[in-house]
Formats: structure tokens, C-alpha cells, sequence
């Protein structure tokens, strides 16, 4: 049996790292250690619900309830977990802020906790205490994580929403490589179309494909939603450009994109009806599962590049946030932290297959990130990311852009017809100054 001690348990920073992680008894001892010596002690009789996105990674869930069952078993404090979709995790929190009851923590997307920043617990000192023992946190992380001074919750992970893409089709239509620039990227289109090998993305409410691409196309072109003192600036030349490259790619695309949710391209993808979209790593997971021939035959890279001549990605961050309203806050704490230790947070996102990215540098080191070549590109997307806000602020007012869909049904509203340019940037520049007044 691995002897724990208290040496060896702060020392996980850069041994576990470097070396892997625990398993099986030895995690679970080393878990108790952590208990006994960890900063936050949980309250007498502590109990916690959480509330979190649903599994795209089936062995990402199961490595997360072992976790959360280590952390249960070295604490003696039971965690509750539901799982929601996207779209519905974020209403949910809100009426919990708003009410003052329901679950202790929620794990989200994007700029969740900034929607409600006075009812999210302080957890500087989660924040603090991992940011010094695991590298340092990237820069988008802080963005999401902190409201003023204050962190108001801690950043878990991305998940990268990159190219997906068939190999064979592509060369068959003359591209040895997947495209980097814009006008590249349509010419693709259209010749994986040509062939009948047409792509999708979705621009249906579908929280993470529609809202990443949407705003991809958007800054690389030069247009922005508000500007860095969060005046509304989407009325312009680079925005009317933006729509009118969205609408050639739509032309390109497999019908019924603007019906699509999260779950819509993963499953025309598998089916063999389009061979390019953007998404997580879940696909490629899943045709290693059930779909062999397609897993072989795909792979992943970065979107093209634009006007600026760097990337414009927008990646799906996941903050978990404790509520002000909780009886346990110190337990609460405790599992944050617990959470993205290197021994519990290795073994877990290489069960994820490169679905989740770390926010902490430490894990750069990884060897999920190299085992595959396929999976590489996922592992820098925290450092290319832009955040939900743009150039402005990544407070409450872009978390409600964000979640009200206004850039998606923008561009939704010009590629389906239903307004010309002006009449989709004006919908959306109405809706934009209701929320940054």
C-alpha cells in the first residue's frame, strides 16, 4: 500500500503531476489525508447537492463520481448529484439565487455566476490556495472567475469546441489539410458540399455549438458585440460582413441546422450525414465506441483564423459556483478544492479524453494531451479562448447575452431568411442595449 503523509500530500502539486495519480485504496487513503490537513473543514453534519451539465463522456461521469465519492468517504459529508442539460442548468440557478433555496453548488456554463455575482459565495481563498500550488491560473479563467476583486466561483474546466472533420472526405475534395483562413474555409465548404459530403453547424439555442461558432465568425471578422467600456458597437461593416460569410457557409450545409441543439450535431455526425461541424471531443469519443470506421477516418483542428490574424475562439467554460444561501460553505469550499487536486483532477480528465481542459498550467503536463495526436489540439484552449464578453466585460450583462442567444439568433435570423442585415444587426443591437444600459 502507497504510505500518505502530509509530505507527500502537498508535495501532489508537482509529483502527482508529473508522475500520475492515485488509484483505487491509495486515492482513497490519500484522501483522507487531504481531509485532515486541507484549509476548509466541513460543518457538523454537512450535506451538499449539486447541480451539473449532463455527460457528453460517459467515462468522464464515472471518473467524477468516484471523486465525489473518495471526497464523501475521507469527510463524511454525502453530495448529492443531478445532472441537466445546458440549457437548463442556467434557469434553474437563477431561480435558486432569486428564491434563496435549492442546491448548494451549481456547476455551469460560461459566465453563470456573473448573472447573479451577490449571491455567489466568496471563494478567493479556493481560488488562491490552487492558483499557488498548481501554476498559476490562464487568463480566461481569471476573467470568468472573478467579479471585481472577488472570485464568485471556481473555474473547473473548458471544453473545446473545435473543427470535427472527415479525413478522406477532405482530401477527396482537395484539401490535404483542414483550412486556417477564412476564404480557405468556404471554398471547403462548398467542395465537401459539391462531392456530398456537406457539414452543418447549429444555429438552433444550442448552448455551446451555436453560441462558439456564432461568435467565431463574428470576431474574425472584426465585429464586436460592445466595446471594452461595454457600449454596444454591433452595428457596423465587420458585423454585415460576418452575416454574409454565415450565410454563404449556410448555403453550404446540410438542411435543418437551425433546429439543431447540442446533442444534433454530435448524431448527424455518427450517422455519416455531414463530415464537418465544430464541437467537443465527444464525438470522436463516441466513434470509438460505437462508429470504429469514423473515429479512424476524423480528426480535429483549430477554426480559421481571421482579419486580426489570431484566434477568435470562443470555448465553453465551466465555473462551479457555491450559493451565498447554503448552510455548509466551508464543505463547500472543501469539495471545490478537492475537486482540481492533482490526484483527483489527472485521473479524471484523462477519463474525460480531452472533453475537459484545464484552467490551471500544472496540467499542461498531462499525457492525455499526447497519447493521441488527435486529442492535442483540445489541450490549449483555455490559452486561445476569448471570453463571453469580447472586448467588454465579463460580468451579468454578457452572461445575458450569452444565455439569451441574441449573436446566435442574429445570425439565424439572416442565414434562414427571416431579416435582411440590417433588419438581424438591428434585433440585435435593440436587444443588446436593453442589456447593457
Amino acid at each position: 500500500m502507497t504510505s500518505i503523509t502530509r509530505r507527500t500530500l502537498m508535495q501532489g502539486g508537482t509529483a502527482a503531476v508529473a508522475a500520475g495519480a492515485l488509484t483505487g485504496p491509495a486515492l482513497l487513503d490519500w484522501a483522507k489525508v487531504w481531509a485532515q490537513n486541507a484549509p476548509w473543514k466541513p460543518e457538523k453534519g454537512a450535506k451538499l447537492a449539486m447541480l451539473r451539465w449532463k455527460y457528453f463522456v460517459q467515462s468522464e461521469d464515472d471518473a467524477f463520481v468516484k471523486l465525489i465519492d473518495a471526497f464523501s468517504k475521507a469527510t463524511g459529508v454525502p453530495v448529492q448529484i443531478s445532472r441537466e442539460s445546458y440549457e437548463d442548468v442556467q434557469p434553474k440557478a437563477s431561480v435558486a439565487a432569486n428564491t434563496g433555496t435549492g442546491p448548494d453548488l451549481f456547476w455551469g456554463l460560461y459566465s453563470l455566476p456573473h448573472l447573479f455575482p451577490q449571491k455567489c459565495m466568496d471563494t478567493t481563498d479556493v481560488a488562491d490556495y490552487l492558483g499557488k500550488k498548481y501554476g498559476g491560473w490562464v487568463d480566461s479563467a481569471v476573467k470568468y472567475g472573478k467579479s471585481g476583486n472577488r472570485w464568485i466561483c471556481v473555474p473547473i474546466c473548458y471544453s473545446g469546441a473545435l473543427m470535427n472533420y472527415r479525413i478522406e472526405a477532405s482530401k477527396k475534395a482537395g484539401f490535404s489539410k483542414f483550412p486556417d483562413k477564412l476564404d480557405a474555409f468556404l471554398e471547403y465548404t462548398k467542395a465537401m458540399k459539391a462531392q456530398g459530403t456537406p457539414g452543418g453547424f447549429a444555429l438552433g439555442h444550442a448552448s455551446g455549438d451555436a453560441n462558439s461558432w456564432v461568435h467565431w465568425c463574428l470576431w474574425s471578422h472584426g465585429g464586436e458585440t460592445v466595446d471594452a467600456k461595454d457600449k454596444v458597437i454591433i452595428n457596423s461593416p465587420e458585423t454585415a460582413k460576418a452575416l454574409e460569410y454565415a450565410k454563404a457557409l449556410y448555403g453550404n450545409m446540410i438542411q435543418g441546422t437551425p433546429a439543431w441543439n447540442d446533442a444534433s450535431n454530435n448524431k448527424a455526425f455518427l450517422a455519416g450525414d455531414i463530415y464537418w461541424t465544430n464541437n467537443g471531443i465527444s464525438i470522436y469519443v463516441a466513434a470509438q465506441n460505437s462508429a470504429k470506421q469514423i473515429a479512424a477516418d476524423m480528426d480535429h483542428a483549430y477554426f480559421p483564423v481571421g482579419v486580426s490574424g489570431k484566434p477568435t475562439e470562443l470555448h465553453l467554460m465551466y465555473p462551479v459556483l457555491a450559493m451565498t444561501y447554503t448552510k455548509y460553505p466551508q464543505a463547500c469550499k472543501a469539495l471545490m478544492a478537492f475537486m482540481l487536486e492533482a490526484d483527483n483532477f489527472n485521473p479524471w480528465i484523462q477519463s474525460a479524453k480531452g472533453y475537459l481542459t484545464h484552467c490551471l498550467n500544472a496540467y499542461d503536463n498531462n499525457p492525455v494531451w499526447t497519447a493521441d495526436p488527435k486529442t492535442t489540439p483540445f489541450r490549449d484552449v483555455a490559452k486561445r479562448t476569448r471570453t463571453a464578453g469580447g472586448l467588454g466585460s465579463v460580468g451579468e450583462k454578457a452572461a445575458t447575452a450569452i444565455s439569451d442567444f441574441i449573436v446566435v439568433d442574429m445570425f439565424a435570423n439572416y442565414c434562414t431568411g427571416r431579416e435582411d442585415v440590417k433588419g438581424a444587426i438591428s434585433v440585435a443591437e435593440r436587444a443588446l442595449k436593453r442589456i447593457y444600459r
